[in-house]
């Protein structure tokens, strides 16, 4: 399921289905497959704000959607 579709909660990314630039901007935030991360607030209609070992941040809703979490 995309990142985008979770409400809430824990979730464990699963694979990154970006290009080679995504991935490079992701990488630096620790946004990895196999990394646990919290969905602090999802709104579906703007940007999702998330928790990555402790550090908040927001991350935009294209990128979301091309990220598998289980």
């Amino acid at each position: 399921m995309p990142l985008s579709m979770v409400a809430k909660g824990r979730v464990r990314i699963l694979r990154i289905d970006g290009g080679f630039g995504m991935i490079d901007r992701l990488k630096p935030m620790g946004i990895l497959p196999g990394e646990n991360i919290e969905i602090v607030r999802n709104d579906y209609t703007g940007p999702l704000i998330i928790s990555v070992k402790g550090s908040r941040m927001i991350l935009g809703r294209g990128m979301a959607q091309k990220i598998d979490v289980s």
